[in-house]
């Protein structure tokens, strides 16, 4: 294999991690030059939040020190990773997005995914940009600046964990850590043209990540094809008392089933999830669901009602999260993010309650369709990246605000915990993802599906500016 090819990030993370392990690249000569393209590609993209050059370079060093005493460093060997900047890294302030968190003691530890990444080898190369506390869309932060989308400078990343996405579709980094609570990790993979995960809830642990909604966020990876992406799964797999929504389930890898026989009762989804997406995203949601054999469109009673539950309680939860902070210094708020937990912070008890009421409504209508469906297919987003400070997207003819309406396929589906994995499909101009939806625990099922669909050429990711 071709160093160029190595140090771009075409041959994909199982590959490089073999050739640092086989000791035909060293660790440090590939953090080096992710460091490089950082430098150069960072100031136009913002990315970043923190390059750590100091750690990238000490991990990298301690890799090579095992590789030469005939230590296996594991699975994830040299391989360069990012955190979305709401996560632990031990010795620096988790900002999550604001400037009010920078009054906030240093993290003593890394959070425990980011362990689980660096004790299979993983290097970490730096803290990535997000929307102030997680509250958005398209990570257009008024404090650190916009994250721009590799495909086009001139768009959204998607958000809240645009960074992280933006990282890996231009070859900064070969994975990186998200969070999830309304479609944060989908929206941005879906804007981005790479892969996504979004594990059902509960199956990995929020250890050392500063919270949304704690009843509603998820942690999951990014990569740029469907081989890594369940590699990193499985390592991120595994319960921790830290998090009391963990639960204590035996780990469930999903890397050696990849390659095997599959066969799943698929449909895709109409009714709201076609009338919320334009013509590319209804398209590529076709072209996934013809390629895995789907029969004819089912519709998921409550979607609308589902949508507005969740809109509700991530506002509410948010509010009250920052309760304080909104009380004593306001001004130090992201204005649009302010004023959504404002209005959260007011919502009266009943409105909650409703809300609550139609979340366990539409978790017992989506379990009665998986009685008869093994996977559900839907767009990610109601359209390809908008261009940033766009005010508008236009939906079937309908214009509709920007920031609150890009998560209208993934909220529903947020809310009630399943797994989903996010899939590019490229278009002539831009990408747009596509949903692989899952019943609770079956992340197996939506990660076999995405690397099929990736044999057959429908999902892809096209790498921006390779050597």
């Amino acid at each position: 294999m071709k160093l160029c090819t190595i140090h771009s990030g075409l041959a994909g993370i199982v590959a490089i991690a073999q050739a640092v392990r086989d000791g035909h690249v060293s660790a440090t000569a590939l953090i080096e030059s992710r460091l490089t393209r950082i430098e150069r590609l960072n100031p136009r993209l913002n990315c970043f939040t923190e390059i750590l050059f100091d750690r990238a370079r000490r991990e990298a060093e301690r890799i090579d020190t095992l590789v030469a005493e005939g230590i296996d460093p594991g699975p994830l060997a040299g391989v360069p990773f990012g955190v979305k900047d709401n996560y632990d890294v031990a010795g620096r302030v988790t900002t999550a997005g604001s400037i009010i968190n920078a009054a906030l003691p240093p993290a003593g530890a890394d959070a425990v995914l980011l362990q689980r990444l660096t004790a299979a080898g993983a290097v970490l190369v730096g803290t990535q940009n997000m929307d102030e506390y997680a509250y958005g869309f398209t990570t257009e932060n008024a404090h650190y600046g916009a994250t721009r989308n590799p495909a086009d400078t001139g768009r959204s990343a998607g958000g809240s964990s645009g960074g992280s996405a933006a990282a890996v579709a231009a070859g900064l980094c070969e994975g990186a850590l998200g969070t999830d609570t309304n479609g944060s990790i989908r929206v941005p993979a879906s804007f981005c043209g790479i892969f996504g995960l979004k594990p059902t809830f509960g199956r990995l642990p929020r250890t050392g990540t500063f919270p949304f909604v704690h009843e509603l966020d998820h942690l999951g990876p990014f990569a740029r094809n469907a081989t890594d992406l369940a590699l990193i799964y499985d390592i991120l797999q595994g319960h921790d008392v830290g998090d009391a929504a963990c639960a204590d389930r035996r780990r469930e890898p999903v890397s050696h089933l990849l390659d095997t026989p599959f066969t799943a009762r698929v449909a895709l989804l109409g009714g709201w999830f076609e009338e919320k997406a334009d013509a590319q995203g209804r398209a590529a949601a076709r072209a996934v669901a013809d390629a895995l054999g789907a029969v004819a469109p089912v519709v998921l009673p409550g979607a609308e009602a589902a949508r507005a539950a969740a809109f509700t309680l991530t506002a509410a939860s948010g509010g009250n999260l920052h309760r304080r902070a909104l009380q004593s210094r306001a001004a130090d708020f992201d204005p649009a993010t302010r004023d959504r937990l404002l209005a959260g912070a007011l919502l009266p008890a009943n409105i909650i309650l409703q809300a609550q009421r139609v979340r366990s409504l539409f978790r017992e209508q989506l379990h009665e369709v998986f009685r008869h469906h093994d996977l559900l297919i839907a767009p990610a987003t109601p359209c390809a990246a908008p261009l940033l400070g766009q005010p508008t997207i236009e939906v079937n003819g309908q214009a509709l605000p920007t920031r609150p309406n890009i998560g209208l396929l993934t909220q529903p589906l947020s809310f009630v915990g399943v797994p989903i994995a996010a899939v590019p499909v490229q278009g002539d101009a831009l990408p747009i993802g596509v949903q692989i939806v899952a019943p609770p625990w079956r992340e197996d099922l939506a990660l076999r599906a995405a690397a099929l669909l990736e044999r057959r050429g429908i999902a892809t990711t096209r790498m921006r500016d390779s050597c």
